[in-house]
């Protein structure tokens, strides 16, 4: 191609060799029209970073200083670039104009040209000129202007207006997606926020459950030792009251046998001395009674051997020793079933003081791999066989009361999914038992 075709192409001018510089001079101007207007181009674009808006003004402040319009007007066709802002725009007189009803008739009727779609661009306008704006080949509005009178539009004038008006589109629909996607980010980074929140919350109530669990747990524990504490002290309670009255009774014979005549100093001395070894009994029994009652609220829960030990000093006569033993290794456990646990462990050594001789109770503890096992015995004079018998017949009636004790230990280890046994210990005595299967359900515990 020719010097002479290529500067054509840039110009519009196509005359022969004859005029090739006449008509170069005619179209210098029109050259630095649109060299200024691809720099109007340039410094519209920069202002995408400021917003659709600021964009937009740009286009239509650049395409109407290009064409030296009396007006010019952008327009988003109707349906098309849904979330574009603003919808038109009209500059005149060196104003924007959003109110179509200010806008001059003409101008109102390439408005009406602009925003259905398709139209097409070779339509003849009212008045002045009007260029599409289009999106991937696809019609989404345009600008129309009334150029200055005596302003001679040529092919190039209207080539920048479509590329100001394309150039419009393609920020518009970007900024679209920015928003979009900064909505998107803000309700993402909102449920985030609201999920991490939660998630806080949810760890903070967690944390109060567990605090509030561990409370429970030990309340129930102290309750367990309580209720042991307190049913012993009502039947001590009731064998000092007999011990003491026995005693004052047979001191009250020994004072009227002192003063008959030739009285027996011997037998005196001895109902003295029965007297005064009831006297210690009971002594003994009060001990106990103010021991089961004492600081029962301020100390502090523990494991389920810890809690053993502490229930084996509650049963504290002279003549009954007490000794826990553990074995395996402790598994934590439900509080529910440390209570139950606490609570057969008391009515057994409680049994074996009130209803035995035993001078010795031995606890042992062992946790195995699928279970525990936990066994009270004692040396005392009770009869295994019959204490099965008295087992059986309180489970089929009531017996006023009588042997509850064991119904309730049974009914306990059943709750735990375990087993009770009664057998003859290997100190001499009776050997309670319990085996419960491992993992605990914890509904049932």
């Amino acid at each position: 191609m020719t010097a002479e075709n290529y500067l054509g192409a840039l110009t519009g001018v196509r005359s022969g060799k004859r005029s090739f510089y006449p008509e170069y001079v005619r179209t210098a101007e029109r050259l630095e029209r649109a060299v200024g207007a691809l720099d109007r181009i340039s410094r519209a674009l920069v202002r995408t970073g400021e917003g659709p808006r600021a964009l937009v003004e740009a286009v239509v402040r650049a395409a109407a200083e290009h064409v030296q319009a009396d007006w010019l007007l952008f327009a988003v066709a109707d349906g098309a670039l849904r979330a574009a802002r603003p919808r038109f725009l009209l500059l005149t007189g060196g104003d924007l104009v959003e109110d179509e009803r200010q806008f001059p008739p003409d101008a109102l009727a390439h408005l009406r040209v602009l925003r259905s779609r398709p139209w097409e661009a070779g339509d003849p306008a009212e008045s002045g000129v009007r260029v599409p704006m289009t999106l991937d080949c696809e019609p989404v509005g345009g600008i129309a202007a009334r150029p200055a009178p005596g302003m001679d539009i040529a092919d190039t004038d209207l080539a920048v207006l479509r590329v100001l008006a394309n150039q419009a589109a393609v920020a518009l629909h970007n900024s679209y997606l920015v928003h979009a996607t900064m909505q998107l980010r803000g309700r993402t980074e909102a449920l985030s926020e609201a999920a991490e929140q939660q998630a806080r919350d949810l760890a903070a109530r967690n944390a109060e459950l567990q605090e509030t669990q561990r409370r429970l747990i030990e309340v129930m524990q102290r309750q367990a030792l309580d209720d042991e504490r307190h049913r012993i002290a009502r039947e001590l309670h009731d064998s000092v009251t007999q011990d003491v009255l026995s005693a004052g009774m047979m001191i009250e014979i020994c004072r009227a046998e002192m003063t008959e005549p030739g009285a027996d100093l011997d037998a005196l001395r001895d109902k003295l001395t029965g007297a005064k070894d009831l006297t210690r009994h009971a002594v003994e029994r009060l001990r106990a009674a103010i021991y089961a009652l004492h600081h029962s609220e301020s100390e502090p829960s523990g494991s389920l051997p810890v809690l053993l030990e502490r229930l084996s000093t509650v049963h504290l006569p002279t003549d009954l020793t007490v000794s826990v033993s553990v074995h395996g290794d402790p598994v934590p456990l439900p509080g529910e079933a440390e209570h139950s646990l606490l609570r057969i462990t008391g009515e057994a050594l409680f049994n074996t003081v009130m209803h035995t001789n035993a001078a010795r109770a031995r606890i042992r503890l062992d946790y195995r791999a699928d279970s525990i096992r936990l066994s009270i015995a004692d040396d005392g004079d009770g009869d295994p066989a019959q204490l099965r018998r008295m087992l059986r017949l309180s489970s089929a009636t009531d017996l006023a009361g009588a042997h509850r004790g064991l119904a309730n230990m049974r009914a306990r280890t059943e709750e735990l999914g375990g087993t009770l046994s009664i057998r003859r210990s290997r100190i001499g005595g009776i050997l309670l038992l319990l085996e419960i299967p491992l993992p605990l359900d914890t509904e049932a515990a």
